[in-house]
């Protein structure tokens, strides 16, 4: 059965109030909520909040950026989450992109895939609290070999309220989404099409090969975001998803260096993108969201009435992933996709 999560992202200029969204989920029975942040509001204070106001759904970040949190820090905030709610917690982590990881935290993007493995293996050892934690690898050193000489090998004070917190890894290219296969219990996908399954199973079944052979593969939870927009006007609902891509395509990155605009490319709308990056790096961006076709919309998000939703839907339910995160400040499109999946 697929499950439903609700997308609470990160704030624009100012607060956005979830809170009633949020309850309407956890009331409808929505497995999940998530939340995000970039170079603006947290992810973790929001989501505490929002765990307050709620009593059964589970609680994720979608996602936490890991160049802007050692790993024990990260393992620290999840293991006093998941001990807050009695278990709600699931962990997001990501990379990011360069522009964000060097222009705003100030640290070399460095090697992510290795970042990501070094993370993952350091956060289960602080809560599985079998020794004081010791990794000394390319990204993290811990304890660190040199500085003072004075520090040493420490464990979690807390008894974490699980010994391993479901971890998720936002990926977008081939090495990253098999790494996601192979260490971590889900993948958070973006832009992601139901059609183009077949770019991912290749990449995934690479990583669920190299993975510990006591895990369950039928496990692994799928949850990409899907941006929801019900009404009677297609082109109305297509408008209002057209700028969110346009910005991902287009402005999530370099002219060179831009993981969404090489997945658009991949899904076979490389002039497509081409145009929307071009317009949107010249700061024309509602030419840019002009630009992206509605066939790309069309296999990213759900858009339009309620009868069309509940005929793309089925390719969502039959694609493979098991949690579905949807973007939507709707209440009425929060109740409707209950309706017609839950």
């Amino acid at each position: 059965m697929l499950r439903l999560g609700l997308n609470c992202g990160y704030w624009g200029s100012v607060p956005v109030d979830y809170v009633s969204l949020a309850q309407e989920a956890d009331r409808l029975g929505y497995h999940s909520l998530w939340t995000a942040e970039a170079y603006g509001s947290d992810a973790v204070s929001p989501l505490v909040w929002l765990a307050a106001k709620t009593e059964r759904i589970n609680v994720g970040t979608a996602i936490l950026q890991m160049t802007a949190r050692a790993p024990v820090v990260t393992a620290m905030t999840a293991a006093t989450i998941d001990l807050l709610t009695g278990g709600r917690m699931l962990l997001g982590i990501g990379a990011s992109g360069p522009q964000v990881v060097e222009g705003w935290h100030g640290v070399p993007y460095g090697k992510p895939v290795t970042r990501a493995r070094e993370y993952v293996d350091i956060l289960r050892q602080v809560w599985r609290r079998e020794a004081p934690v010791q990794f000394h690898g390319e990204h993290y050193d811990i304890p660190i070999s040199g500085g003072s000489g004075l520090g040493k090998p420490l464990k979690l004070i807390i008894h974490p309220q699980r010994p391993s917190i479901p971890i998720y890894l936002a990926a977008i290219g081939p090495k990253n989404v098999a790494l996601a296969a192979e260490v971590a219990d889900g993948w958070l996908p973006i832009l992601f099409s139901p059609e183009r399954m077949s770019i991912y199973r290749e990449w995934l079944d690479e990583g669920f090969a190299k993975a510990d052979p006591s895990r369950n593969r039928d496990d692994f939870d799928i949850a990409p975001t899907v941006q929801v927009v019900i009404g009677d006007d297609i082109e109305m609902c297509r408008n209002m998803v057209k700028p969110f891509i346009a910005l991902y395509v287009g402005g999530m990155g370099a002219r060179d260096k831009n993981f969404y605009f090489n997945l658009a490319c991949r899904y076979g709308y490389e002039d497509a993108a081409n145009q929307i990056q071009d317009l949107y790096l010249t700061g024309r961006k509602g030419e840019a969201a002009l630009a992206v076709p509605d066939a790309f919309v069309d296999e990213v998000a759900l858009c339009g009435p309620r009868e069309r939703v509940a005929e793309r839907l089925s390719a969502w339910k039959n694609c493979g992933i098991g949690t579905m995160i949807c973007g939507t400040w709707d209440i009425s499109a929060l109740r409707t996709m209950a309706e017609l999946t839950l």
